[in-house]
């Protein structure tokens, strides 16, 4: 079954690609003029089985201000959420890009090259993968994607224990009917812009 996962993964991205080239340029020209800085954000996550790879997106914050985050104690990380809707670092064209989930576009190129597919566990950044317990490492026997259970179930609102858990569920549950779910589930959640900050 993973070959056709793989396969639908292909060709949605591909056509996805050709269909909205026109908006990747036109979001990176805006991005350009809202603020200083590369319009592409590119920066390590952890993928299939822990193995680290390059994952692009919009950039959504003001340029360098990734570098200004600092990881949760090792005690608090479970209950760590990961946006905040106060976050100052933020642009104004960053926020829209959130709320519309269309900073992660550019991730369609990490599933046509087979680092990411187009549902499963979102890739977390090393330091964040550091602190997980040793059983949440299951969530990397999959291909890490742009959205996933977590994102349909709460995105944003979650925290690093409930993503982890709908992350793990997923992975046991794993068909592709319920990626075609997922789906769809994505795309309403995306228009109530619920949980994205």
């Amino acid at each position: 079954m993973s070959y056709i996962k793989r396969l639908f993964d292909i060709m949605v991205s591909l056509i996805l690609l050709v269909v909205f080239s026109w908006l990747l340029v036109l979001i990176a020209l805006v991005i350009r003029l809202d603020s200083p800085g590369p319009a592409l954000f590119v920066q390590t996550r952890i993928g299939k089985d822990g193995r680290p790879f390059r994952m692009w997106k919009f950039r959504t914050m003001y340029y360098g201000a990734e570098k200004k985050w600092q990881p949760p104690a090792p005690e608090e990380a479970l209950r760590y959420k990961f946006q905040d809707e106060g976050d100052r670092r933020i642009t104004k064209m960053g926020r829209f890009l959130r709320r519309s989930s269309l900073d992660e576009l550019p991730q369609l190129f990490n599933v046509l090259v087979g680092q990411m597919s187009l549902v499963g566990p979102r890739p977390e950044i090393p330091e964040m993968v550091a602190l997980y317990p040793s059983y949440a490492h299951e969530r990397h026997r999959m291909r890490p994607g742009i959205t996933g259970l977590a994102q349909v179930m709460g995105r944003g609102d979650l925290t690093l224990e409930e993503s982890l858990k709908w992350d793990l569920d997923y992975c046991t549950h794993w068909t592709i009917w319920l990626d075609l779910v997922i789906l769809w589930k994505t795309i309403t959640s995306v228009l109530r812009r619920k949980g994205a900050y």
